[in-house]
């Protein structure tokens, strides 16, 4: 066996395997030996095919592929024994020649691997990255505070609509007489809302279902038919209020702070200042980290400048997908995946460099939190160590959210690790410009 290594413009290399009988020949024998164990062929019994029969119907077959295998793990070989860093997988090339396999014994394989740029980055208190602190107005105060107390309010019923109630009604038309259809104010502009203000149980009026309900689905769902049934119908209903509810916050006393806060760690309307403020600054922090991230990579992207065999890859993502993108698909996302495989290997040359770990306890506090996330999204802000665990577990036995629960800390701990080598300038920003910020960083 003999490999050849020639390197091409764009970071590409060709390997170029020949091999010959003595390298392939007993994969080839025991492959064949199964044929024969398995072979059904009419007029012999299994396992009873003559040998002679079983290399003329499948020999050159098996050649083929065995040769290839041969060819290819010689390759791999290779490339560890060299220490070839490499990005994507290895290929057959397009400049592999004809095969012969019913006159030659001695094949040529000829495979592409794309190798990884080396990863230089001198830093120093010279480079600036700015991390953005988030002003905090007393609307957005007033806003957490209200989203969360709001969870514990109740709907009571009142005589008159005022100006956001949720009412019950009855909508009629001639003989039809549809009970107890909901209609929410909250959602309305003040336009919308008018016709309503002031009215009382038992009141009527004429209404539009196109402009009360202003999808084609919640029509149907009202009227009790099938979307594609709406067309021709006439949508002008005769409307009468039933019930009149209003939303009422509740009152900052013991049965609220009971309520919200069962483990005793709020009680007074202090305290629950306190725990909005924490919530603000965990959220903002939450998002001011996330922007920190996306420009510290940008940073180092920059930084390191790498150039990678980007024809190669293109090729590549064209091969192991099978047809199922053309080059003019891969072009489209192909600068964005360029600059993914770049941070791959920025971030894998500060994993060696620092010896970075991710603790299987680091991993279960994160998912931890995710978890936690995921109950305060729907409502239940206090949620036990015991039950947090188990849904962190969960998170962790699903391989998909597992890889990016790691990957999201191997990129935290590179970035920390990255910090204290440069100079990070703080700077007070707005909420609006925060968010225009943040969107262009997606």
């Amino acid at each position: 066996m003999n490999i050849v290594r020639e390197n091409l413009e764009d970071r590409t290399t060709l390997l170029k395997v020949t091999v010959g009988e003595a390298d392939y020949n007993e994969a080839v024998d025991k492959s064949l030996r199964t044929y024969k164990r398995k072979a059904n062929i009419p007029g012999f019994r299994p396992g009873m095919v003559p040998m002679a029969i079983v290399n003329k119907m499948y020999r050159k077959g098996v050649v083929a592929e065995e040769s290839y295998r041969t060819a290819s793990k010689a390759c791999f070989d290779y490339i560890e024994k060299e220490k070839i860093t490499t990005v994507g997988d290895m290929i057959p090339s397009n400049r592999q020649g004809e095969l012969d396999f019913d006159n030659n014994t001695e094949y040529e394989f000829i495979f592409e691997v794309g190798v990884a740029p080396e990863v230089k980055l001198d830093l120093t208190k010279k480079d600036k990255v700015t991390k953005y602190a988030i002003q905090v107005e007393e609307k957005m105060r007033d806003g957490y505070r209200s989203n969360f107390t709001n969870r514990f309010g109740k709907l009571e019923e009142v005589e008159s609509v005022a100006k956001d109630e949720a009412l019950d009604v009855t909508l009629e038309q001639g003989e039809t007489k549809i009970d107890e259809a909901y209609v929410g104010l909250v959602g309305m502009s003040d336009e919308e809302r008018a016709p309503f203000i002031g009215k009382k149980v038992g009141d009527s009026m004429d209404v539009d279902l196109t402009k009360l309900y202003k999808t084609a689905s919640q029509r149907a769902s009202i009227l009790g038919v099938k979307e594609e049934e709406l067309e021709g119908m006439d949508p002008n209903y005769k409307l009468t209020v039933t019930k009149i509810r209003r939303f009422v916050a509740p009152e900052l006393n013991d049965d609220f702070f009971k309520l919200a806060f069962p483990d005793g760690s709020v009680t007074t309307a202090e305290g629950l200042e306190q725990y909005i403020d924490g919530q603000i600054a965990r959220d903002l922090g939450r998002e001011t980290d996330f922007l920190f991230g996306m420009d510290m990579k940008k940073f180092l992207l920059k930084k390191a400048d790498l150039e990678m065999p980007e024809a190669f890859l293109k090729n590549w993502l064209f091969t192991i997908n099978e047809g199922k993108f053309s080059m003019e698909d891969i072009e489209k996302d192909f600068a964005q995946f360029l600059d993914m495989m770049r941070w791959n290997l920025i971030e894998k040359h500060y994993v060696n460099e620092f010896k970075l770990e991710v603790s299987e306890a680091e991993a279960l506090e994160e998912a931890k939190k995710a978890a936690a996330a995921q109950f305060a999204y729907y409502g239940i802000p206090n949620v036990d160590d015991e039950t947090l665990t188990k849904y962190a577990q969960n998170i962790l036995g699903n391989k998909e959210e597992n890889r990016k629960l790691y990957d999201k800390l191997f990129e935290e701990k590179v970035i920390a690790a990255v910090v204290p080598q440069i100079t990070v300038s703080e700077k007070s920003i707005s909420t609006e410009d925060f968010g225009k910020l943040a969107q262009e960083a997606r």
